[in-house]
């Protein structure tokens, strides 16, 4: 059977949900696959990936193809310190904060660009929530110009107004792109106002739990447009280096 090429959307208990541009197939992995696992995630979310069809509509994995980037964490203890990749092969990481409720975390916002620099990986901040015009919002304003002083890209936005939205959609048509950050930012509030086709849940996590043992943050690949990938990753409570 020939192989063919896809691109690893969504992970869920052993099952691998692969775009291969005209369809979503659900795959597993060929055993030799399994053998090669490393101190990292053997698949993840971004990863291009040589498949094979069998009956039912199904697919087998037969090999994993190199990763050009990678957004990578160690995960929290006590569990055991390998690289948890949150999502592969990402053109560019958004890291999207709340000008308040809740106020911007300088701390976290530090460590993903620290994180993305060390792999030369471009990263772009998201002051969400520009609506909530409030003495907390200026305060967030002046220190979200400190980071565009040192030219990291901000972009000011409001999921309920629709400001910044389609600045932000520019940025992100053609790329893959991370849309990642503390849980309550409105992330998955502002990916429904740049496609309203997503109609992601608000308000909760939206994602797929892995039970594995290395698995705690798994993302999912949206496709709003042809050859623009999102990546929409739960909320994180703590953002850990790598390496």
């Amino acid at each position: 059977m020939a192989e063919r090429e896809g691109i690893v959307v969504r992970r869920h208990g052993g099952h691998y949900y692969v775009d291969t541009g005209d369809a979503i197939v659900d795959c597993t992995i060929r055993g030799r696959v399994k053998r090669r696992r490393a101190e990292s995630d053997l698949i993840a979310v971004g990863d291009r990936v040589r498949w094979t069809a069998i009956e039912g509509g199904r697919g087998i994995i037969e090999r994993v193809l190199p990763r050009r980037t990678v957004l990578s964490r160690t995960p929290p203890p006590p569990r055991a310190p390998i690289e948890q990749v949150i999502v592969a092969n990402p053109d560019q990481v958004l890291v999207v904060m709340a000008m308040a409720s809740p106020p911007p975390n300088p701390f976290m916002l530090d460590r993903y660009l620290v994180a993305c620099e060390a792999v030369a990986l471009p990263a772009l901040i998201v002051a969400n929530k520009i609506d909530l015009a409030d003495g907390a919002a200026d305060d967030a304003r002046e220190l979200f110009a400190l980071y565009a002083g040192l030219s990291y890209g901000v972009y000011y936005t409001s999921a309920t107004t629709g400001q910044g939205v389609d600045a932000l959609r520019d940025v992100l048509r053609g790329k893959l792109s991370v849309l990642t950050g503390p849980s309550g930012t409105g992330k998955s509030s502002l990916l429904n106002a740049l496609w309203p086709d997503l109609e992601l849940r608000t308000g909760e996590v939206s994602a797929y739990h892995d039970r594995g043992r290395h698995t705690t943050v798994v993302a999912q690949l949206l496709r709003p447009e042809r050859d623009t990938y999102v990546a929409d990753t739960p909320g994180l409570r703590q953002f850990r280096f790598w390496d």
